[in-house]
């Protein structure tokens, strides 16, 4: 056997890692570059008589007690079921996107909520929301 003594071989060192990494890094900074538009000139945009503003959806109400009492637009239930408040939603005036608005007290318990949210889906209402307000702190 022949050995070389003395010979080394230069190190190499290998692109390929390096422009696959690179190409992450550039699809990842394309996909995630949020573009403003912004013009050179501040431009008020004229006034029009013809067009008529959005109309507000209809809503339907629904207040939730602390002690779990339900009332549909300010018509305060008698029973505390969910086919009480079937009932209810059933009979309130609503069309197609028809919200729910839910105004369930702080001290309310999530089973009364829940309760409100499965009366909606049975009677077929589909947009729920729920009403909060600001912390008076800020």
């Amino acid at each position: 056997m022949r050995f070389r003594h003395g010979h080394r071989d230069e190190p190499e060192i290998n692109l390929i890692p390096f422009i696959d990494v690179l190409l992450v890094i550039l699809i990842f900074l394309m996909l995630t570059t949020t573009f403003s538009q912004s013009s050179a000139l501040q431009v008020n945009l004229p006034l029009a008589q013809t067009e008529q503003p959005p109309q507000a959806p209809r809503e339907i109400v629904v207040s939730v007690g602390a002690d779990g009492r339900y009332a549909v637009d300010n018509r305060l239930l008698e029973q505390h079921g969910v086919e009480a408040l079937v009932g209810a939603l059933s009979r309130a005036p609503r069309d197609s996107d028809t919200v729910l608005v839910i105004q369930a007290d702080a001290a309310a318990s999530h089973q009364s909520v829940i309760h409100v949210m499965d009366a909606a889906r049975q009677v077929g209402l589909v947009q729920i929301t729920f009403a909060t307000q600001r912390d008076g702190k800020r």
